[in-house]
């Protein structure tokens, strides 16, 4: 049975893990979409580099899942802290609170590897055995859609149902 002190606790620790999450995940200009230009003269002839930034729908999406996420953590914090439903119920909420921090990390895992991998950017929503991946790409490719399911997949043992949309910047 969880007493008044480790339910404080618990409650304390994962607000502060939340928020930790959140700060390092907060990308730096929230909504904006910005190309850097950089131009590299090798001897007689100049070339222009340009780096892309992640889009704004992508960030778009990642503040409506987390704030979709936080409501959700903060309606099983008030579960957790509320005296009138049972302990049965307060473990079920605190199961699900955890679960919910697991798939965050996960598809926070996820996204890094597959810009490492294929240096694209792109967002990952997890819901139970479904995989959504929404990546910012020229090139529609069905084998780099291909690629990124495995790579999906990898990470579990059981059947991911992965879905990849291309969308141009």
């Amino acid at each position: 049975m969880i007493n008044k002190q480790n339910l404080w606790f618990l409650t304390l620790f994962s607000l502060i893990l939340v928020l930790s999450v959140y700060y390092i995940t907060m990308p730096n200009d929230l909504l904006s979409s910005t190309t850097n230009k950089e131009t590299v003269q090798e001897g007689s002839s100049t070339k222009t580099k340009e780096t892309i930034e992640e889009t704004s729908s992508l960030i778009a999406m990642r503040v409506s899942l987390e704030e979709e996420r936080q409501n959700e953590m903060d309606a099983l914090q008030e579960q957790l802290t509320s005296d009138s439903i049972s302990s049965e119920e307060k473990n079920n909420a605190y199961e699900k609170l955890k679960y919910l921090n697991e798939i965050q990390g996960k598809e926070e895992t996820l996204e890094k590897k597959i810009k490492k991998e294929y240096d694209i950017d792109c967002f990952v929503k997890i819901d139970n055995a479904n995989a959504s991946v929404v990546c910012v790409s020229e090139k529609h490719d069905t084998k780099l859609a291909n690629n990124i399911m495995r790579l999906i997949q990898e990470g579990y043992k059981n059947k991911m149902y992965t879905t990849v949309k291309f969308q141009k910047s």
